[in-house]
């Protein structure tokens, strides 16, 4: 096992996984792949030849290795990215962990995103699978962006999906059709703003006030308290930070190569260890 990124040394998903592992007397291995972006192919090749269950995707991988795979989930059609392999019976089936794991990292902080009101920061990959995963349970999604071609972008694509439906916006000014941003029930944060070196940036436009009512999420999880959770906590929001969706996607990986149900909680403190 292992997961695939150019670089990768940051990650830590294999002290998640390899703790998962352990604590279920599994003698798997869960490793860094660093795999350079002209050697995608071979390495997607490679793990069904080495005997691979299967292996994570990550930055900048999760469309690249897509030509390559035998199979896809609709999800991970639907979302355009890949971020988990499994070699079942020879062959290469891609998944997509991400909207599952952003789903039950709302569920687990107690909010129910079924017919919410949301913001969704971002048009890359990471957004593509909330916005996925809102829509799947019925929320009313705007997607605002830098680059207003972006989000526009992203909301034509995934509005060809049955049952999908999403509205673009501007982000600077904040502005969309029918968008009230006081009327807001959850905001979530897709892009690196905020991230370690640039922790004290916020994706959050300034002199806009953060909805005192709103849920707001953070998918970075360095550092855990970025400069929009300070925010929102000091405007009364609720806020929900980036390391649930991570403990989740990866639990929900584990699940399909190892089939036994992953131990969350051994997982959500072997990250805190790192984090």
């Amino acid at each position: 096992m292992g997961i695939m990124g150019w670089p990768i040394e940051h990650s830590l998903s294999p002290a998640m996984h390899n703790a998962a592992f352990a604590a279920l007397g599994l003698d798997w291995v869960y490793v860094p792949l660093p795999v350079a972006p002209d050697q995608v192919r071979e390495a997607v090749q490679g793990l069904r030849a080495l005997g691979f269950v299967g292996a994570s995707v990550t930055i900048p991988h999760k469309q690249a290795v897509m030509p390559w795979l035998d199979e896809m989930s609709a999800a991970a059609r639907a979302i355009g990215a890949v971020n988990t392999l499994v070699v079942r019976d020879g062959r290469l089936l891609g998944e997509n962990t991400d909207w599952l794991g952003f789903l039950a990292s709302l569920r687990e902080a107690g909010v129910e995103p079924a017919g919410r009101r949301a913001l969704v920061l971002g048009a890359g990959g990471a957004a593509r699978a909330v916005v996925y995963a809102l829509a799947s349970v019925g929320a009313k999604v705007v997607v605002v962006n830098r680059t207003h071609a972006r989000a526009e972008k992203l909301v034509e694509e995934l509005s060809q999906i049955p049952g999908v439906k999403a509205l673009a916006g501007r982000l600077h000014p904040l502005a969309a059709e029918g968008l009230v941003p006081g009327e807001l029930d959850l905001v979530v944060n897709t892009t690196s703003v905020g991230m370690w070196p640039r922790a004290d940036e916020s994706p959050w436009p300034e002199g806009v006030p953060l909805p005192a009512a709103a849920v707001v999420c953070d998918l970075v999880y360095n550092p855990l308290e970025t400069q929009l959770l300070k925010s929102a906590r000091s405007s009364g929001c609720r806020v929900i930070d980036g390391l649930g969706m991570l403990v989740h996607q990866g639990a929900a990986a584990f699940e399909l190569w190892t089939g036994v149900e992953a131990p969350v909680k051994v997982m959500r403190e072997e990250l805190m260890r790192h984090a």
